[in-house]
């Protein structure tokens, strides 16, 4: 088992992260002997691997095979998962690991070459668009899960999917009405106000803008679009999201390989996230505490159903780790560390500046060289072991408005020196991170996120500006 993050030691929980090597192995070669036998899939992965940088592992929702694997993958680790699937077949997966899922069902595979596969595109017809294919998609707008397919060869197809906050396997037309109130939420989350005299007002717009979401669609389907119009939000803000978001969408593909999302957060405002993100139906995970010297904290949540995960940071304090931190409203401190800077300069992610980075999972060395060549700069790993490899795109440096400025300075939380440089210079905002996982690690490198965090401090950042 390895933990390079134990959670502290009094969470209600604990989150032992193993390395499902073996698992790994067994699924990977199911997949590649179905890229072996099937052209159009093969074609699709070498252009993956060339054209974004992705790996085709990583864009796999689903394969089949028949019952009698489904011993050899119960040994590594695979357990029954109850959603809904049709009549006869069962639904696998490996609970503790990043790998995709196995339907077993009679004739599900030939001489142990999955006979069906999925990939998982963000959006379903960008993606059909994207490679010219006019086929059918089964389910309309609005459904719950949407499938095409893509190619069939040799007897073995290939599928499209789409899921709308669903882990099934049931395609199911959507109820009437269904579909506009998923376009009304989609607008309501777009259209959310994140600037406002106090932010306490912007955080009662957001429950306000919720309740009304939630009163229109289900919290999965809420939770699925909330974290899609975060991303377009993100991006607006990002070039090296911009730029690989294109990459991606040249093959259809979107945010389909996202691995996590990042907010910092404000100490007044942090419990009021981690209330946001509960009612959207995110669970707590692992918590953090980097010791005095780091001073941050955070809270990791996951929403299963949706395939969500949030690392949310706070400025943290040595007492404060034998608390529930994330449920309780954190006092201000003497000082700001670098989340509450980031904060300060920028706003909270929650409200205006949005997150301070999207976490994919990529070829990692792969995508360093392709953005390089896309004039995208990577700064230096801050995990690189063979099972997690992690490294920040050079930040994007934003201007910072005056008013909050003054008020850090007024607060005695930086200097008039450092203050004229953040107003000359601007800070640096947002990035997006190249994140490798192998074995299907789920885990978090504790030590190496102390290290970028400090080393994306504003003020270390302007002192080598």
């Amino acid at each position: 088992m390895v933990s390079l993050a134990p959670p502290n030691e009094k969470s209600p929980a604990t989150f032992d992260w193993p390395l499902a090597y073996e698992a790994e192995q067994l699924v990977g070669g199911f997949i590649t002997a179905f890229l072996e036998k099937h052209g159009f899939a093969q074609k699709l992965a070498a252009r993956m691997r060339d054209e974004t940088g992705t790996e085709f592992y990583e864009w796999t929702d689903h394969f089949a095979l028949s019952p009698e694997h489904g011993a050899a993958l119960r040994a590594v680790g695979f357990v029954e998962e109850n959603v809904p699937v049709g009549v006869g077949a069962t639904v696998l997966h490996h609970p503790k690991a990043m790998m995709p899922r196995v339907v077993l069902h009679a004739g599900g595979s030939r001489n142990g070459v999955p006979a069906a596969l999925a990939i998982k595109p963000e959006v379903l017809p960008d993606f059909l668009a994207a490679h010219d294919l006019a086929v059918p998609i089964e389910g309309d707008f609005g459904a719950r899960l949407r499938r095409a397919l893509v190619a069939e060869e040799n007897g073995l197809s290939l599928y499209a999917v789409e899921r709308l906050g669903y882990r099934g396997f049931l395609v199911e037309e959507p109820a009437p009405g269904f579909a506009a109130a998923v376009i009304k939420a989609r607008e309501l989350f777009r259209t959310r106000r994140r600037n406002f005299p106090d932010d306490a007002q912007g955080v009662k717009h957001a429950f306000d803008v919720l309740a009304q979401v939630l009163a229109l669609v289900p919290r999965d389907v809420a939770c699925e679009l909330f974290f899609a119009e975060e991303r377009v939000y993100w991006e607006f803000r990002n070039r090296a999201g911009r730029v690989q978001k294109r990459r991606q969408d040249t093959l259809g593909l979107g945010w389909g390989n996202h691995d996590h999302h990042t907010f910092r957060c404000s100490r007044r405002l942090f419990a009021d996230l981690v209330e946001f993100l509960t009612r959207l139906g995110l669970e707590k995970r692992e918590r953090f505490y980097a010791g005095d010297e780091a001073g941050w904290g955070a809270q990791v949540m996951e929403a299963p159903a949706v395939g969500i995960v949030v690392f949310a940071d706070v400025d943290l304090q040595p007492g404060e780790i034998d608390i529930d931190f994330a449920a309780q409203r954190l006092p201000e401190l003497k000082e700001l560390r670098t989340v509450g800077l980031w904060c300060g300069l920028h706003g909270d992610s929650f409200l205006q500046a949005g997150m301070h980075h999207l976490e994919a999972r990529f070829d990692f060395a792969r995508l360093r060289d392709q953005l390089a060549a896309e004039g995208v700069a990577t700064m230096k790993p801050f995990s690189d072991f063979a099972f997690l490899k992690q490294a920040f795109t050079e930040g994007e440096r934003w201007r910072v408005r005056p008013e909050r400025v003054a008020e850090l300075v007024k607060k005695n939380f930086i200097t008039p020196a450092q203050a004229d440089g953040f107003i000359r210079d601007g800070a640096i905002g947002s990035h997006l991170e190249n994140l490798q996982r192998k074995g299907g690690f789920k885990g978090f490198n504790q030590k190496a996120v102390s290290a970028i965090i400090a080393a994306t401090d504003p003020r270390k950042v302007q002192a080598h500006a």
